[in-house]
């Protein structure tokens, strides 16, 4: 899960970064709203956290922007204004979620977990797909009731997989979510985790469809 933040008040944007990746969250940020603007318009993010009271772009006209240009990303608002009126200007120009400041940053990875999932379709937290259980409210994986112990980037991917479960999931697409913006990516590090999750989880329950990418299915699982 990839997540663009743009905030400008440094030091609650680093506490968020921080919170986001010890959930294994990829973080890119950016400080000022035509940034913002550029990144969630021309790269791939599962959500964005997005402030209002922004420096160059306002936040509402920094959404509207993405939704003009037909990104479809959740998007939940940060703002000190609790006033109803802007809630409803937020909601009108494309929110999915609002927080008011001061707020807990745990209630803040819950919202977005959440965004993630129905955007994906899934209205259950508890999602499955043969011997794999992904709790996608809390974070965890489990393999025949037993906890799964993942790297970020692993979990990561099979967070991606198992959110499109049966699905093929481009190979560019994986990488795009997977990795920061400024990540140094080697070309076969997907194939590496890959290989990774396969001895983790079955190697038969992810299928590689040539050309194209890879597939999370329960036909591959041992009966």
């Amino acid at each position: 899960m990839r997540v663009l933040l743009v905030e400008d008040d440094t030091a609650l944007a680093g506490e968020i970064a921080q919170a986001l990746r010890a959930e294994h969250f990829a973080v890119d940020r950016a400080a000022d709203g035509e940034d913002g603007l550029h990144l969630g318009d021309t790269e791939l993010f599962d959500a964005a956290v997005l402030d209002l009271g922004l420096p160059k772009l306002g936040g509402i006209q920094v959404l509207k922007g993405w939704r003009a240009a037909g990104r479809n990303m959740p998007v939940l608002i940060l703002t000190a204004r609790d006033g109803w009126s802007d809630k409803v200007e937020g909601f009108k120009a494309g929110a999915d979620d609002y927080l008011v400041k001061p707020f807990r940053v745990e209630e803040l990875v819950m919202r977005l977990r959440a965004l993630v999932r129905r955007s994906r379709g899934h209205g259950d937290a508890h999602i499955v797909c043969g011997p794999i259980r992904f709790d996608a409210q809390v974070g965890t994986f489990e393999r025949d009731g037993l906890p799964l112990k993942l790297t970020a980037l692993e979990w990561r991917v099979l967070s991606c997989l198992m959110l499109r479960k049966e699905i093929v999931v481009p190979r560019a697409d994986l990488i795009e979510r997977v990795y920061e913006g400024d990540a140094d990516v080697d070309s076969n590090s997907i194939e590496v985790i890959i290989a990774r999750l396969r001895r983790k989880i079955g190697h038969a329950m992810i299928e590689t469809s040539r050309g194209l990418g890879y597939r999370l299915t329960a036909e591959g699982t041992p009966r």
